[in-house]
This record gives structure tokens, C-alpha cells and sequence, in this order.
């Protein structure tokens, strides 16, 4: 019996990929590093310096520690401007809908998700308070498809991974939920994955997972 759903954010709840995919390209190009669509899809549900070093293939070797911590800065600065602009119209209906169904079912809601930003994006689109627990990157040490940032969730809402169902829409996110040991429900460009429990095309088909 599910008692728990964990949500990744970017993908699954709001899309911020485009804002990832400007801050990283401003970032590239100033350093001269060729970046497109296809790396920038590499980078889903992965750290910000694990993100930086994909990027950076074989120069990596050519920028220090310090350089690199910098790079980052510069790209989250970015991406926080363009944060900004985020508004509860950026949630859709599918998606608020669904929240407060399945908060109203007394099911525990937590976020996983890789980025330090969280917070900020949640207060931005006035959602916090669908969500009685959040991991995120200022919790975890290892980034998807590591599953820490997903039993730190579990363990938020006094849950066991057996007890939870975490929804991904990248593939290191299934491989990080499978490797915690929870059940996995894939949307988006996750559905490709062939560990999958469950593949939905819509937020509101969790609604008919949990009600088996």
C-alpha cells in the first residue's frame, strides 16, 4: 500500500528546463565550450557540479577548484534571475489539482529533488504548503542516480522506501529510486526506462495508482 509519494520537481511538477538550459548555454559560451539541447539533456536530475564537469568534457583539467565553484556561482546567479519570473500561473491545473486530491486522500507528500533552488522555486509558485517534507540539494551529498536524496525524503516523512512511490521524469531518477528501493512511477522522457513500475502520461494518473 502506497503511504508516500516523493516528486522530482523539474519535469514532474514545474518546467524550469529551459531556465537550466539558457544559464548553462550563457555559461558556455563566454567560456567557448560548444553546448546544446542534446548535453543539456544529459544534465536532468544531476547536481550542479556534476552538471559543470559534463560540460566541460576533457577542458575540465584546465580550470581549478576554485574556477569551478566560480563557473557554478555564475551559472545558478543565472538561473535564479530567471527564476524570478516564476508565478503560481506557472503551476497547471493538472498539477494543482492533483496535489490537493492526494493531500486531501491523507497520503504523505515529500520533494527529491537535486536542486538547491527548491525552496525558492516552490515559494515562487505558492506550493509549499502541498508538501509535508523537502530534500533537496542542501541535504544530500551524492546527486541521482544515488538514491540519498530520496531515502532523506522517505526518512522526512517516517516512511519506509517500500511505503513510497517516487515520480521521475529523468532516467537517473528511476535508477535512483529503484536502487533505494522504492516503487517508481516514469513521466516524461523517463517512460523509455525499462525498470519502470509505473509509466503515466499525466501528474493526475498517480491518482488511480493509489487508489489500488
Amino acid at each position: 500500500m502506497i503511504k508516500g509519494i516523493i516528486f522530482d520537481l523539474d519535469g514532474v511538477l514545474l518546467s524550469t528546463d529551459e531556465f537550466h538550459y539558457q544559464a548553462w548555454k550563457k555559461l558556455a559560451d563566454r567560456l567557448g565550450i560548444y553546448f546544446d539541447k542534446t548535453i543539456n539533456n544529459k544534465l536532468r536530475g544531476v547536481s550542479r557540479m556534476a552538471s559543470l564537469e559534463i560540460i566541460l568534457g576533457d577542458k575540465s583539467k584546465n580550470f581549478t577548484q576554485e574556477q569551478k565553484d566560480a563557473f557554478a556561482e555564475e551559472k545558478n546567479n543565472t538561473y535564479r534571475e530567471l527564476l524570478s519570473q516564476m508565478t503560481p500561473a506557472d503551476v497547471s491545473d493538472d498539477v494543482r489539482a492533483t496535489l490537493e486530491k492526494i493531500r486531501l486522500s491523507g497520503i504523505k507528500t515529500a520533494i527529491g529533488s537535486s536542486s538547491k533552488n527548491t525552496k525558492y522555486i516552490l515559494s515562487q509558485t505558492n506550493i509549499t504548503d502541498y508538501f509535508d517534507a523537502i530534500s533537496d540539494g542542501n541535504n544530500i551529498t551524492k546527486s541521482k542516480p544515488d538514491p540519498e536524496v530520496f531515502l532523506k525524503a522517505a526518512e522526512y516523512i517516517g516512511l519506509a522506501p517500500s511505503e513510497c512511490i517516487v515520480v521521475e521524469d529523468a532516467h537517473a531518477g528511476i535508477d535512483a529510486a529503484k536502487a533505494g528501493g522504492f516503487t517508481a512511477a516514469a513521466i516524461g522522457d523517463a517512460k523509455t526506462h525499462a525498470q519502470a513500475d509505473y509509466k503515466i502520461n499525466e501528474l493526475k494518473d498517480l491518482l488511480q495508482i493509489i487508489e489500488q
